[in-house]
């Protein structure tokens, strides 16, 4: 009989997967206090906090103007990645034509074209929906393609034989089974359209957190720009978790898959 183990308990309650977060915020206060480096270069963990509630209503107006760039880029890329990638699963030709274009797009460092597109298109938000759409699109798209061609195609043909047509072929199949490719795809795009849309506002603009963040570094607070740092990435978080609360809610199949999933044997 093989004894049971007992899992490790996290120390005093702390979830395991704070710890290491934990970690690195007592080690960046330890090097701020210790003085190695200027305070007005490493502030510590207090002072952002403390910048980031002085500048809170600031930063949530700028917020605002990213998040809706982030979300107008992400939405479109979504839309056409769908659509292209049907097109191109259904018509071989499409196909065989812009695959080769797909690929060449991601060697391509779509945030060097942030200045092109600020020449083109001005300094509003027109250039950094682009360029979130741009960021976004192309990685959508062949990950939606390939989870349309490695649809099952016993599957595929069972329904052929009982006269579906392509509508119901996409509804019932290739879709609802896209759904493992499609989701963690859209997860990593989330957090790339708000680092699109931040780097883009470097570049150019009047609002928005890439535009903060440019103003506080020349006046040297570097404290505000950590505190901006913060606030991104915990933007970009929220957007990750909401992706996957989507993907609870569109796919309640794996999750009940999961759940029914028998355990391991101790």
């Amino acid at each position: 009989m093989k004894a049971k183990t007992v899992p490790a308990r996290p120390a005093a309650g702390i979830p395991p997967a704070l710890l290491p977060i934990l970690c690195l915020i007592a080690l960046w206060q330890a090097v701020s206090a210790s003085g190695m480096l200027p305070g007005y270069m490493l502030p510590g963990p207090f002072r952002v906090l403390a910048a980031l509630w002085k500048d809170k209503f600031l930063l949530a107006s700028h917020l605002g103007r990213t998040l809706a760039e982030a979300a107008a880029g992400l939405g479109l890329a979504v839309a056409a990645a769908f659509i292209l990638a049907v097109l191109m699963d259904i018509n071989r030709r499409i196909r065989d034509a812009l695959n080769p274009i797909l690929l060449l797009t991601q060697t391509m460092p779509t945030v060097a074209l942030a200045p092109l597109l600020i020449l083109w298109m001005g300094y509003g938000s027109a250039p950094k929906i682009a360029l979130v759409f741009l960021t976004c699109f192309f990685p959508l798209t062949l990950a939606l393609l390939g989870a349309f061609s490695a649809a099952d195609q016993d599957e595929i043909r069972l329904l052929k034989s009982m006269g579906a047509g392509p509508v119901q072929l996409y509804r019932y199949i290739k879709i609802p089974s896209s759904a493992a490719a499609f989701f963690p795809g859209l997860r990593v795009s989330a957090s790339y359209s708000i680092i699109g849309a931040v780097i883009s506002e470097w570049l150019g603009g009047d609002a928005g957190l890439g535009v903060y963040m440019i103003r506080v570094r020349k006046s040297y607070s570097f404290d505000k720009m950590f505190a901006a740092i913060l606030v991104v990435t915990l933007l970009s978080l929220g957007l990750m978790k909401l992706v996957g609360l989507a993907e609870k809610a569109a796919t309640p199949w794996r999750t009940q898959e999961f759940k029914t999933r028998p355990k391991e044997a101790a």
